[in-house]
């Protein structure tokens, strides 16, 4: 197999183990895992706010989640571990969850995006951005955008820093989809310039000598 082809296929049922955890986990805060492949076996990490839920009572639920792992998804010796999401409103898994439950529930569309960007600025994010697609006010699809802060649309700090939580909802009129970004607090701003000033002054030094032995 080459190796493109082996990404491709990583990539993919690293998609199948999220889908598969958000709806299984979904009364449990679901906010995202971390999957990582190695030689001795699979590393997983699943993000909840309620990580009593994914445990289960005397490791029953998470025991299950492992075997199903390795069974249906046939991942080898599948290490999986819970952390607790300490603050949800900066996670875009937990809030766009949030956002589909409150449309659920009949609440419009843009109250609830305008909610959820004033939590999310409120909890310190640099920059946040929704998107809410369907049958909004309308028979025709469409999809509106609601935005507050910085938000890096491509480059590294977009790709590294970045972090991106979809949810869909079907109601009478179609299905909705709900697509969070938020930039992080602890993500450098764009024009942010740092300066490593030791090295300036060791090259300014070599110059300086440099030029001294040159003049003798």
């Amino acid at each position: 197999m080459s190796a493109i082809k082996k990404i491709l296929k990583d990539k993919m049922k690293k998609a199948e183990i999220h889908e598969y955890l958000a709806e299984k986990l979904k009364d449990a805060g679901f906010g995202g895992v971390d999957i990582f492949f190695t030689p001795i076996g699979t590393r997983i990490t699943i993000y909840a706010m309620r990580p009593g839920r994914v445990i289960g009572s005397r490791g029953r639920t998470i025991k299950e989640i492992s075997r199903e792992l390795e069974e249906k998804f046939g991942i080898e010796n599948p290490n999986v571990t819970v952390a607790e999401i300490e603050v949800p409103e900066l996670n875009p898994h937990v809030m766009a969850r949030r956002i589909a439950q409150a449309i659920e529930r009949g609440v419009r569309h843009r109250r609830v995006a305008f909610w959820a960007l004033r939590r999310i600025m409120e909890a310190g994010a640099r920059g946040c951005e929704i998107e809410i697609s369907g049958k909004l006010t309308s028979a025709r699809h469409r999809t509106e955008k609601f935005s507050a802060g910085i938000m890096p649309k491509s480059g590294d700090l977009a790709l590294r820093y970045v972090k991106v939580g979809k949810a869909s909802i079907l109601l009478k009129t179609g299905v909705f989809g709900i697509k969070v970004k938020i930039y992080p607090p602890d993500a450098p701003m764009p024009e942010e310039i740092k300066i490593d000033v030791s090295k300036v002054m060791v090259k300014e030094e070599a110059e300086s000598g440099g030029e001294g032995s040159q003049g003798a």
